[in-house]
């Protein structure tokens, strides 16, 4: 049988909203796709029994309020029709994005740069939600999609989010994402449980599995409500809890979370630690969005090819500064030799392509024109050199004292010993064995 659209639907200003096809259904209500003055929306029209006064209330206020950032596909219009048909517009969604559950199930592929900019812009997002007092109430996988070849990223399901602390949401969460005390029945939702719910999906998206899915759930033969409330509420366990090993990932269960344990930098693990050890019971403990995003840049700052395989590796910054790059997590080889520059309290490996944002030259989190990038020397290709692309001189500083100006559009050469003025920030030329 087809199903008929609705008819006669207008925004709250009286504008006509024509419906053009089905999208997707939900528990919730219908995602169709509309026009309105020729324009294409999404507009998610609720069943009569899902939307109470309080959800009403709370699209209302997302509208009037605006969207934190570009990345949430926010509700730009109330709509409202014959009986009590009530809804909301929003942009459609691109179909380059693709859902978290199929990058982690391999239906899609991408790479490691792509994925620690989508989970970094994740961070940046939430960030921007909760500076403006507002919680999500329900960040899970099935709320978030991402360009896997970009990383960016996009959130949905917006009309769930209301003040930080109001206790009026009306979805708590989804399961295995809801923090414990949520789980337990103690609390609502909020900033502090938004923050945990972000650390389940980040870990998701980097280690392909969940951070309290090891050996004791590997042993439960059904995930009935008892068992979630035990796993995931009453007695969560982190799987690399460093004082209790009983819930250790399971070789040929857990294997994708086992070798993206040998990927993943020393600062990544200390935050992911943090967050499902003091934190299952600290909500106060966890990391902040604002961490989360310094360090999933300065990860992928550091990416680096192997120089046996090509496989791409995230280093760390001390055996960098100790003149090791260290072996390949794939093939064993040496990743090196590596040329970095240390600018200021941050880091960045030098590879063939990488590029130079104004973010790493001062102006922090400005991800917009690349301002420099590294190039092979034209007479030599096994040197490298950093094309100013930006409008202001830099300056180069040679071991010798000597100083060489680098004008815009010219190339400073990336040797060791060598010091970089770029006019915020300075940086300091480095090479390993």
């Amino acid at each position: 049988m087809t199903l008929s659209l609705p008819q006669s639907l207008h925004t709250r200003e009286g504008q006509p909203v024509a419906c053009r096809r089905l999208l997707g259904e939900g528990g919730q209500g219908r995602v169709f796709e509309v026009t309105v003055d020729g324009a294409a929306h999404a507009l998610k029209l609720y069943h009569p029994h899902m939307a109470p006064a309080a959800q009403r209330g709370m699209i209302e206020r997302a509208v009037q309020g605006g969207p934190p950032s570009a990345h949430f596909l926010w509700p730009t219009h109330v709509v409202a029709g014959p009986g009590d048909a009530f809804g909301y517009l929003m942009p459609l969604r691109p179909a380059r994005f693709r859902s978290v559950p199929d990058l982690v199930t391999r239906r899609v592929t991408s790479t490691f740069p792509a994925i620690l900019t989508a989970a970094a812009e994740l961070a940046s997002a939430f960030h921007d939600l909760h500076a403006k007092g507002l919680a999500y109430c329900d960040i899970s996988w099935g709320n978030v999609f991402l360009d896997p070849q970009s990383g960016e990223v996009l959130v949905c399901d917006n009309d769930n989010v209301d003040v930080d602390g109001a206790a009026t949401a009306t979805v708590l969460g989804t399961p295995r994402f809801m923090a414990p005390e949520i789980v337990r029945g103690e609390v609502g939702p909020s900033v502090r449980t938004d923050r945990f719910s972000l650390a389940v999906l980040l870990f998701q998206m980097l280690f392909n599995g969940h951070p309290l899915d090891g050996a004791r759930e590997a042993k439960v033969r059904s995930l009935d409500g008892p068992a979630l409330e035990l796993l995931y509420g009453t007695r969560p366990i982190y799987v690399f809890d460093p004082k209790d090993a009983s819930n250790r990932p399971v070789p040929g269960i857990h294997d994708n979370v086992l070798i993206f344990r040998k990927i993943w930098p020393s600062s990544l693990q200390r935050l992911f630690a943090t967050a499902f050890t003091d934190g299952l019971t600290q909500p106060g403990r966890r990391p902040t969005e604002g961490e989360w995003r310094d360090a999933l840049f300065a990860t992928r700052d550091l990416l680096h090819p192997c120089g046996a395989c090509a496989r791409p590796n995230a280093l760390e910054v001390d055996a960098l500064r100790a003149g090791d790059a260290g072996a390949c997590w794939s093939c064993g080889g040496s990743v090196g030799p590596v040329t970095w520059i240390e600018l200021g309290r941050g880091a960045l490996a030098l590879p063939l392509g990488r590029a130079l944002f104004p973010h790493h030259l001062g102006a922090r989190h400005d991800f917009g024109a690349p301002a420099a990038q590294v190039e092979a020397h034209p007479a030599d290709a096994r040197r490298r050199g950093l094309r100013n692309l930006g409008a202001g001189a830099w300056t180069i500083t040679r071991p010798d004292g000597a100083l060489v100006p680098v004008p815009p559009g010219r190339a400073a050469a990336l040797e060791p010993g060598f010091a970089l003025d770029f006019g915020r920030v300075r940086g300091h030329v480095h090479r390993t064995r």
